[in-house]
């Protein structure tokens, strides 16, 4: 029997996102540590459906077996020799040189694979610059995205990357066609107690914002039951442009957000894409754990964002 708060929803990639995707010119994507049948699956997936051209990293011979296990002929494909820990760096060096367009995750260890990319000395970002990860989470019956920073790469953001996050989810909410994104700093309450200090960092961010991202509506500190109802707001006379109709939100921490982010896909049955933004090119941290549709998703997203940066 299936567990009472697993979904049976089945989710999918949203059309409009797709649509979006497609009027951008295909991003050369290379594919760290290639050599599995399911991350090689992946990418195929993002080539058929024209979001992708592909570029394999990673151990030859394991390649081309992984593709003969899918029935996928490689043939004409570029395809660099770097196995192992070789390949993450080898990615960096492609994206320096201006050969790829992102960098998607193989089979290899996120630890690893982030490792190779976002050191300052690995050439994708500045010493000054901080990365953070988005989700684009959409229900199977709307179109409509919520997104979700930082549910996968900074643990315990300071303030300093908290709107950093809050910045690369905005400028990818504009760039989806949401002109005037509205974002939520989710806390315990939506009011600043001295017990809870994320409450206090999540009001300085409201008040930086309002000058830093004058095209953002941006609140907090909210707690989730105003985030997601206006009702609720009404019944606690919360006054909000927010409330029940966010965008956006941005968690104080990783556990907060890496549970929000479970909680929807697996007891909503919601689609959740995402990336890496900060760097000289999208990074797709894909899972194995991962449906089609996310996979797919989140090469949209992939996509998109290197549009951004041509």
């Amino acid at each position: 029997m299936t567990y009472p708060f697993v979904s049976p929803l089945t989710p999918h990639c949203p059309q409009s996102l797709l649509a979006r995707a497609r009027s951008c010119p295909p991003p050369r994507v290379a594919l760290v540590n290639a050599g599995a049948a399911i991350p090689l699956q992946g990418l195929r997936e993002a080539v058929d459906l024209g979001l992708a051209e592909p570029v394999l990293i990673g151990d030859r011979a394991k390649i081309v077996a992984a593709a003969d296990q899918i029935g996928w002929d490689i043939a004409g494909i570029r395809l660099i020799h770097a196995p192992a820990e070789a390949a993450a760096p080898e990615a960096a060096r492609l994206a320096r040189e201006g050969e790829v367009d992102a960098i998607m995750k193989g089979q290899i260890h996120t630890s690893v694979f982030l490792g190779g990319l976002l050191p300052s000395a690995a050439g994708l970002r500045d010493k000054a610059t901080r990365c953070a990860h988005v989700f684009h989470i959409t229900m199977p019956d709307s179109d409509r995205p919520l997104l979700l920073t930082d549910a996968a790469l900074n643990v315990a953001p300071d303030v300093a990357t908290r709107k950093a996050g809050l910045t690369h989810a905005v400028r990818l909410a504009q760039s989806l066609g949401i002109a005037s994104p509205k974002a939520a700093l989710l806390d315990a309450t939506e009011d600043p107690i001295p017990s809870i200090p994320s409450t206090y960092e999540a009001a300085e961010i409201a008040q930086w914002a309002a000058t830093a991202l004058p095209d953002a509506i941006v609140e907090g500190p909210m707690a989730m039951d105003l985030i997601l109802s206006s009702e609720a707001a009404l019944a606690k006379a919360y006054v909000s442009q927010v409330a029940g109709d966010a965008d956006i939100i941005v968690v104080p921490e990783i556990t907060t957000g890496n549970a929000l982010f479970k909680l929807m896909v697996l007891g909503m049955g919601a689609c959740a894409g995402g990336l890496v933004m900060g760097a000289k090119v999208p990074i797709l941290l894909t899972s194995r754990s991962q449906q089609a549709p996310d996979r797919i998703a989140s090469a949209a997203l992939g996509a998109i964002v290197a549009g951004m940066g041509r």
